[in-house]
């Protein structure tokens, strides 16, 4: 990493760089594991726990109505898992109005309400809110005790952040759109999050990862690592939170996954009952599936939605 950051000119601030940084360094740790015959985890001090606890994302495809998201939470936790996070925000942006306020209220009540209040929730903004409706936001949700609220604030707006932790008390996770572990600090060191949610894809891989996970120990600030992209990062993240000490909760996908990146690799991570297995086998304990590289290589620039934005959970970002 020291080499390719000197010469690399932007490496600190740049995302392409950060992220083939990352995958880089994630091959490496996955020859060197199946070079030796061993998982990550061994080779880096061994296994705190045999499993993960997960929380369940992406579970709420094209639910817009209280009542479609209590159903879908009821199907979520029928398969054993014990935290689910959404976004209730519907289309806000920047700003929520009052009766989108309310929504959102009745959305997390009635997720709440479907499991019996049995489960964690983990309430996801994805940075859309400036921080006075974030605050707001804040305000009319604390009553459902969330284990914690994700990206709150517009994650350039760094005194945003700070007014927001001044004025709430619900707790603040974050940490997926930091790029080097100097970003990581200053969070620690102003107080700006209870968790952490470094991706080990755009941070610089395990090693970034492990050195991260360290410092926020010193803080007393657990993690629970962004995981959100395919079966091959979360392969590697598991490996990572089998190791540390200060680890909170894993984000997972899978159950929601579509079916090319189940098929991707062989040897997934084995969930059940909201838990993930620890792989044993080599390096990250999976193997890449080549054969159907071929049968989903895609051409051309992916389709541009303008009436919904990546990164929302699809079809969720409307109003009934």
């Amino acid at each position: 990493m020291h080499e390719w950051h000197k010469h690399d000119f932007y490496m600190p601030m740049s995302f392409e760089s950060t992220t083939a940084a990352s995958a880089f360094d994630i091959a490496c740790w996955d020859i060197i594991g199946k070079h030796f015959g061993a998982p990550i985890h061994e080779l880096t001090g061994g296994a705190f726990r045999s499993t993960v606890r997960l929380y369940l994302n992406g579970w709420y495809n094209d639910c817009v109505s209280p009542a479609q998201f209590a159903e879908a939470a009821k199907k979520a936790t029928a398969k054993g898992y014990t935290a689910l996070k959404f976004d209730p925000f519907g289309s806000s942006y920047d700003y929520i109005e009052e009766k989108d306020l309310n929504l959102a209220h009745s959305r997390v009540k009635a997720v709440r309400d479907a499991t019996q209040g049995k489960i964690d929730l983990l309430i996801e903004h994805h940075g859309r809110f400036n921080p006075n409706s974030a605050i707001i936001a804040a305000k009319k949700l604390e009553e459902f005790s969330p284990l914690f609220v994700e990206e709150p604030v517009h994650p350039d707006n760094m005194e945003g952040l700070k007014k927001y932790r001044q004025a709430t008390s619900v707790r603040v996770a974050l940490g997926e759109r930091l790029l080097t572990k100097e970003q990581a600090v200053h969070v620690l060191s102003e107080n700006l999050a209870d968790f952490l949610q470094i991706d080990l894809t755009n941070i610089g891989g395990v090693t970034q990862a492990r050195k991260i996970s360290a410092i926020a120990e010193a803080y007393g600030v657990e993690m629970a690592f962004h995981n959100a992209f395919g079966p091959i990062q979360n392969a590697a993240t598991i490996q990572v939170d089998a190791t540390i000490p200060n680890f909170l909760i894993q984000e997972s996908f899978y159950d929601c996954f579509p079916e090319w990146k189940r098929e991707l690799v062989d040897n997934e991570p084995k969930i059940e009952n909201g838990y993930s297995a620890i792989p044993k086998k080599p390096g990250l304990g999976i193997s890449v599936n080549e054969k159907i590289l071929d049968k989903y290589k895609v051409e051309g620039q992916e389709y541009f939605n303008p009436d919904e934005p990546v990164w929302v959970v699809k079809n969720t970002w409307k109003n009934p």
